[in-house]
């Protein structure tokens, strides 16, 4: 999770399509246009994701501002490990 918010705060999207589940991954990540300037990144909750697990959740906020304006990115994603590696399969934004 943490090294995913990393990718989009540098908009490495090659790394973003590499840890993205090839069943849900889109074709391409379009970068954005606006600037954003990502200010840090909260994990509230975690389940499973330990090296014996084949799933696991993260729940987590990211801040971010966009021309001047704050905002905050509030999701709970899902994991699935295949072949020893973690990708990010979906996700669900709260509030």
């Amino acid at each position: 999770m943490r090294s995913r918010y990393v990718a989009y705060t540098l908009s490495r999207t090659d790394y973003l399509l590499a840890t993205w589940h090839p069943r849900t991954r889109p074709p391409r990540i379009d970068p954005d246009r606006t600037p954003v300037r990502w200010l840090g990144l909260k994990i509230r909750r975690v389940e499973a994701g330990t090296p014996q697990d084949h799933e696991g959740i993260v729940e987590f906020v990211a801040r971010y501002k966009i021309g001047g304006r704050a905002h905050r990115l509030h999701e709970t994603s899902r994991f699935v490990k295949e072949d020893g590696r973690w990708f990010y399969l979906d996700a669900v934004t709260l509030d």
